[in-house]
């Protein structure tokens, strides 16, 4: 007798314009400002290919209908560069307050020339806050995520161990928590990008190699964005 093997169906992926439609939606829905902001985005730039088109071009239909292209053509560049811009932020902002959302962002959105992990460096068990570390141009950045005065000690400690290895790389400090002061998640990784550069690549190699010889002393893994990143893959 002959078996019925039917092997069953992966789901096909969303195509690019349905994904960007997905994000769109996602943006608009998370934050109220996002549509009006991509839609100045876009009409601007086409307004001013129009007023080109007729300033410039009112007796050359050719150059005429150029500058309008142009003008749309920009503004769809602007549009998409302001919804890639603006559907980071909302998806920052829906995991912003979560223990490992720091590192979420250290992992996906830290800018070349900057090495970073998404596991922290320092952990408090019970409260769940937590210090990074990223090394770059700037130098060496502790990150701490909580509360700020439940984070200094464990900023001090950090501190003081990559100093008295790297006596001469500035160390700084970025917090990332609810107080008003602190750095909102999705300007982290802005924030860190700007810090003055004080190392070239060599350095930033040597420096980070060096770090990594303090390991992570077996820190407990905080329950943050997505646990199942933070394990190994399975070998197929």
């Amino acid at each position: 007798m002959a078996r019925n093997s039917s092997t069953p169906s992966t789901p096909k992926e969303p195509g690019r314009f349905k994904q960007m439609w997905q994000v769109f939606q996602m943006t608009r829905r998370h934050d109220a400002t996002a549509l009006p902001i991509m839609l100045a985005g876009f009409i601007v730039p086409v307004l001013l290919g129009v007023l080109l088109a007729f300033v410039t071009s009112a007796g050359n239909i050719l150059g005429f209908i150029l500058w309008i292209l142009v003008g749309l053509m920009t503004g769809l560049l602007v549009f998409l560069l302001l919804l890639g811009r603006l559907a980071e932020r909302a998806a920052f902002q829906q995991i912003e307050g979560q223990p490992g959302a720091v590192g979420a962002v250290l992992k996906n959105a830290l800018r070349r020339g900057w090495r970073a992990s998404e596991m922290p460096v320092a952990v408090n068990g019970k409260t769940q806050d937590a210090l990074y570390r990223a090394v770059g141009k700037g130098g060496v950045v502790l990150i701490s995520e909580g509360s700020e005065g439940r984070t200094k000690r464990m900023f001090d400690d950090e501190r003081r161990k990559v100093a008295r290895i790297l006596p001469n790389v500035p160390i700084a400090r970025v917090h990332v928590g609810p107080e008003d002061d602190a750095v909102p998640l999705h300007r982290l990784a802005r924030t860190i990008a700007k810090r003055k550069k004080a190392l070239n690549k060599a350095e930033i190699l040597a420096v980070g190699n060096r770090l990594s010889s303090l390991g992570q002393n077996g820190l407990p893994i905080p329950k943050g964005v997505d646990p199942m990143r933070v394990r190994a893959q399975r070998p197929r």
